[in-house]
């Protein structure tokens, strides 16, 4: 048997000059800046329901930051982290597909949509996805540490390789989902049998 193959994984941005570390910022003086962002680190900044379409963010840190229902039609996030933040109903699947890569730790994403979006690899680290929508999405290899699953919706969703095995309150119909190689562990199996109605004592 060959072995499997590592998905090559983005690294995390993690160098900041000085000058381009922001904190504080509203959305009227972030776009003051700018449209183009390249390794900034965003600390504690309040962009809810901000208009951030069309903007291009590469390789930058939003730390303890509120974003929820930012709108970001067109926006690029390219190398982008997330870290601590609320992210409430935002509409990732509205980003530019070119280039998108996104990572997140300890992040509220209820709500949140990835219809579509290709997003292999992507890590997921004790976050709330709780009614989140992947439909659509690529998340070949993506992982879901400590994550709360709870009414999350994948639907034509492709989970080849991912890692479910810490993820609770997830609930997956493998006839409509692709799940080949994906990991789970023993207490996650009601997950996939809900359809079915079936019991695992």
């Amino acid at each position: 048997m060959k072995p499997r193959r590592k998905l090559a994984t983005l690294r995390k941005p993690d160098y900041f000059p000085a000058e381009n570390v922001l904190t504080g910022l509203d959305a009227p003086r972030l776009l003051a800046l700018g449209r183009e962002f390249e390794q900034f680190r965003f600390v504690n900044c309040d962009l809810s329901g901000a208009a951030l379409g069309n903007l291009r963010f590469e390789d930058c840190l939003f730390e303890r930051c509120n974003l929820t229902t930012a709108k970001l039609t067109g926006t690029a996030l390219q190398n982008v982290a997330f870290a601590d933040c609320k992210l409430l109903g935002v509409p990732f699947g509205a980003c530019q597909d070119m280039l998108f890569g996104v990572h997140f730790d300890q992040c509220q994403l209820r709500y949140a949509a990835f219809g579509g979006k290709r997003m292999a690899g992507t890590r997921f680290v004790q976050c709330s996805l709780d009614e989140a929508d992947f439909t659509n999405a690529d998340l070949t290899g993506a992982v879901f540490e400590h994550c709360d699953l709870t009414r999350t919706g994948f639907h034509n969703t492709t989970l080849a390789g991912a890692d479910f095995t810490t993820a609770t309150g997830f609930s997956l119909d493998p006839e409509t989902n692709t799940l080949t190689g994906a990991r789970f562990a023993l207490a996650g199996l009601p997950g996939l049998l809900d359809k079915h109605g079936l019991v695992v004592e």
